[in-house]
């Protein structure tokens, strides 16, 4: 029975991670949509209307620490609760803006708390409750909440346009938020030490699961900055490919906005089968190790080294169309390891009991820097240059140094008892 019970707890914290992913990629993947009717409508140029997103992506950094901290307490149902009224609060408010500011204010603000709440505690809830040979198999299923997002509320964004506005599109977009938010925090569960349980998939307890560390002990270590390292240097190319992916293929290719963005809609297709898919492989990898680390370096190692990869077929795509398919096909298996594998690798190394601060503190550093750099490069490249060819160099040269930074990472990590 107790067996039983646990896994209906299990699959519990899926169904709520999932909700939680949706919503915050949701939020990701209409923004760009959204942009040009409010440009026109309000006046303001492009640019202006995107530093809101950037500032807002700052504050979703600073909320994500916070969110670690909060989740390894009393688990993730505060967190979706604050996320389900800041989220829906960020898109209904800002649909009412007619000033600069008040567009600014409550998007940067309320948004960027909603959807800070959402990553750490998503991807650390599924990593509390499976470990080892069962991780990356159930986060992937989590995980496809993203690309589901990204299909469904980008075409459904497009067909409220047309009939609705931008102004209406948003307060729909508020309702679902914070409804889907609401059956989230529904079924989510604390930790599974508070249901007298332990996590499943786990082939060897090792002394660091059990150690409680604080962030001091752990930022002290080699481990963490290794990972940090190899996570920034990945997300500062998927950033930049992920915003000028479709400019590359209009500007430089001179492919239509619509072939443009159907090439792009690969890359979610993609990922509905791709992440479940390299979930299991990942845990089929931990399996054959005698140590979990070892299994989260090697998938790691292959995450970075595909996306380069489909970095240089980007560039082939003046041969043939060919190319860009194949290539978003891979971003699409890139996208399904490389973030929930480095929350695996690092919960392999630390354990789980303080791995909420230690992964929030680490979401800090990364999205506070990686997708703003990114993004930033990939458009001061074009305007230097005249062409996205040397942006998308430069997400090559990310992707091998990200490469790079993960063949340095360590299987263990020493602790220091007083």
């Amino acid at each position: 029975m107790k067996k039983t019970n646990g896994k209906k707890l299990g699959h519990s914290v899926i169904c709520a991670s999932w909700l939680a992913v949706f919503c915050l990629f949701g939020y990701r993947s209409t923004f760009s949509i959204l942009l040009g009717p409010m440009s026109t409508d309000l006046g303001w140029s492009i640019s202006k209307l995107s530093l809101a997103y950037s500032l807002m992506m700052s504050v979703y950094a600073f909320t994500a620490f916070f969110s670690g901290i909060l989740i390894d307490k009393w688990g993730t149902r505060p967190a979706y609760l604050i996320a389900s009224v800041g989220g829906a609060l960020g898109f209904y408010l800002t649909s009412n803006a007619h000033s600069y500011i008040s567009y600014v204010l409550p998007y940067v603000l309320f948004a960027g708390v909603g959807t800070g709440m959402l990553w750490v505690s998503s991807t650390i809830s599924v990593r509390k409750w499976y470990v080892g040979k069962s991780y990356a198999t159930m986060w992937g299923i989590a995980f496809m909440g993203a690309p589901a997002a990204q299909i469904i509320l980008s075409l459904g964004v497009k067909k409220l346009l047309l009939t609705l506005g931008w102004r209406l599109a948003m307060k729909v977009l508020a309702l679902i938020v914070f409804i889907l938010l609401l059956i989230a925090s529904y079924f989510s569960r604390k930790n599974p030490s508070d249901y007298g349980l332990s996590p499943f998939g786990v082939t060897r307890q090792e002394v660091s699961n059990e150690y409680v560390w604080s962030l001091k002990e752990a930022y002290s270590t080699f481990p963490i900055w290794g990972a940090i390292l190899t996570f920034i240097t990945s997300i500062i190319g998927e950033f930049l490919i992920w915003t000028q992916i479709v400019m590359y293929w209009t500007k430089d290719i001179g492919l239509t906005l619509t072939t443009s963005t159907n090439l792009y809609v690969i890359i979610g297709f993609s990922g509905l089968f791709s992440m479940p898919l390299m979930g299991r492989l990942a845990d089929r990898v931990v399996s054959n190790k005698a140590y979990e680390s070892i299994g989260r370096k090697t998938m790691l190692i292959f995450a970075p080294a595909i996306g380069f990869v489909a970095c240089i077929l980007l560039l082939f795509t003046k041969i043939s169309i060919i190319y860009s398919i194949i290539s978003c096909i891979l971003f699409s298996v890139y996208w399904a390891i490389e973030p929930g594998g480095v929350a695996g690798y690092i919960g392999s190394i630390y354990g789980g009991k303080t791995l909420g601060k230690i992964w929030g503190a680490a979401t800090l550093i990364v999205m506070g820097i990686g997708p703003a750099l990114g993004s930033f490069m990939g458009a001061y490249l074009y305007d230097l240059k005249g062409s996205y060819y040397y942006s998308i160099l430069f997400a090559t040269c990310a992707f091998l140094l990200s490469t790079i930074f993960s063949l340095c990472l360590p299987l263990k990590v020493r602790i220091n008892k007083k």
